[in-house]
């Protein structure tokens, strides 16, 4: 799986998420600390994955938003 996962760019600074991989129904995250989890439109629903996605893609404010609105609401733990 880590060879399709993109790199988090981080643009606000420092984060705790290191990688990404948009999937349609989800998004799977790995964080620096090596866990990598699968966010899907079951857990923690579709409003958050899109939030999620798109964070993503503008490079910001991801591992914010996971912190404050996921937390530990994921749908499985990958690694």
């Amino acid at each position: 799986m880590s060879d399709v996962m993109e790199p988090y760019p981080a643009r606000g600074g420092d984060s705790g998420v290191a990688a990404f991989e948009i999937r349609p129904e989800a998004i799977v995250l790995r964080f620096k600390d090596g866990g990598v989890y699968l966010y899907d439109r079951r857990k923690p629903g579709r409003h958050h994955v899109e939030q999620m996605k798109q964070l993503a893609r503008a490079g910001r404010g991801l591992a914010t938003y996971v912190n404050r609105n996921v937390r530990e609401n994921y749908a499985a733990r990958l690694e």
